[in-house]
């Protein structure tokens, strides 16, 4: 028994001192750089998505159930929670035309900031993605009502509006 303990304090002693170089060195010299005008944005990594294909047999029940899924998992929390309370106010009411537009837009940019930004107008928006749907998604982003929108609705209310 007293061995069991002379070798676990062996080897934490062991351990910290291991530890000890590796923690004096983790201090970066790099830091926070932000978006500092300097910054050439080479340590940017972009992970590149299959490109967007249109279904273009696709059911327009089946399309707003699947762009109601899209528009919940999204990369990043903010999105989800813009998007998903979006598209339970304006899925189910939209056309053809819009239900393309708004497809187009959450599936073909590769990164979710773009479409945070151009929704909440902190950036312009390509034309290519400009249009009544985006028109809708920064007017509903601004919020004028003042509605809590801390997390994304359930889905329950899908099923209860369709019948």
């Amino acid at each position: 028994m007293l061995s069991s303990v002379i070798a676990k304090r062996l080897v934490s002693g062991v351990c910290q001192a291991a530890w000890r170089p590796a923690a004096a060195g983790m201090v970066s010299v790099r830091g926070y750089r932000g978006d500092a005008p300097d910054d050439s944005r080479g340590d940017l990594i972009e992970i590149p998505l299959p490109p967007w294909d249109e279904r273009a047999n696709e059911a327009t029940d089946i399309k707003r159930r699947r762009l109601l899924y899209e528009s919940r998992k999204r990369g990043m929390l903010e999105n989800c929670i813009i998007l998903s309370l979006f598209a339970k106010r304006y899925l189910n009411t939209m056309t053809e035309k819009q239900l393309h537009q708004y497809d187009r837009l959450i599936n073909e940019p590769s990164n979710d900031w773009d479409i945070y930004y151009w929704a909440t107008e902190t950036r312009p928006t390509p034309d290519v993605y400009q249009g009544e749907v985006m028109d809708l998604l920064k007017e509903f982003t601004k919020n004028r009502n003042q509605e809590q929108r801390l997390d994304a609705p359930s889905l329950e209310y899908l099923d209860k509006e369709s019948q």
